[in-house]
């Protein structure tokens, strides 16, 4: 006679933890680092009686925070408006000029090698140029900033736009596709995760032109408020400043790794 031997039984396996769940610790660990960053210094500038005007204490950049952030917030307009407005006209040129080079080699090969020799000049010697020739309003400022972003942008868009499946292309060929909807089908989608590297490289580029060019030549902004806090010796001051533009550019940098999760959704996520 047969007989059943007991199957050993086994209990449910509780449900996976969610991705958000088993990296919501991670957020806060930038933000510890931080704050024991801040303790520590202000226990060294403490201890050492380290003078204000060679490395202020936390609590001396907190006070000049509270008590000149109106004169912060009306330099940082300036600053936004220039950085924002060549992000986007950088970014755009660059992403027009790529879709050329895909169809036109002879412009390519034309126009590459001047991008790349105005690439390999600093921006600290060329956004004098930029100055004397439009004046110290904000188009220099803009051009400067635009410049910036304008080469990796250009870059990762070739290499993007040139990174679609050969199968794909062939088959859009077979059903006798025109070039603007290959190019709106297939390469669009081959280039995003291409074009947004960029651009979240350009989000903290964009800022940091627009702040060179200030230091230029301008009577507004964060790069004029740094240069009089500089020669004034307002080292707390400085440091508010230097704040607020990695504020503004880690802001931007947020919206476009944003705007890259609810675009470019087939991508996996990256585990930070």
């Amino acid at each position: 006679m047969a007989t059943i031997s007991p199957v050993a039984t086994r209990r449910p396996a509780g449900p996976a933890p969610s991705r958000k769940r088993r990296h919501g610790g991670h957020r806060f660990v930038p933000i510890a680092g931080i704050v024991v960053l801040v303790i520590v210094a202000q226990i060294v500038t403490t201890a050492f009686s380290i003078p204000v005007y060679i490395f202020p204490a936390p609590t001396d950049v907190f006070g000049a925070l509270i008590s000149n952030y109106p004169l912060v917030l009306t330099h940082m307009w300036p600053t936004i408006f220039e950085a924002v407005m060549g992000f986007l006209l950088g970014n755009s040129v660059a992403i027009l000029l790529a879709v050329t080079f895909m169809y036109w080699r002879s412009a390519e090969r034309m126009v590459m090698p001047m991008a790349i020799i105005a690439h390999t000049i600093p921006v600290v010697a060329i956004a004098p140029v930029l100055v004397i020739m439009m004046g110290s309003g904000y188009t220099s400022k803009i051009a400067v900033a635009a410049l910036v972003c304008f080469f990796p942008t250009l870059v990762n868009m070739v290499k993007g736009l040139r990174s679609a499946d050969r199968q794909s292309i062939e088959l859009m060929q077979v059903l006798s596709a025109s070039k603007t909807e290959t190019l709106t089908n297939i390469r669009a989608y081959a280039c995003l995760p291409f074009l947004f590297s960029a651009l979240k490289i350009a989000a903290g580029s964009a800022f940091i032109g627009a702040i060179i060019a200030e230091w230029i030549g301008s009577q507004q902004g964060l790069g004029y408020l740094i240069i009089q806090t500089t020669y004034s010796y307002d080292t707390p001051l400085l440091y508010v400043v230097m704040l607020a533009a990695s504020i503004l550019s880690i802001s931007l940098f947020s919206i476009v790794a944003t705007a890259e999760r609810l675009i470019v959704r087939w991508k996996p996520a990256e585990d930070s």
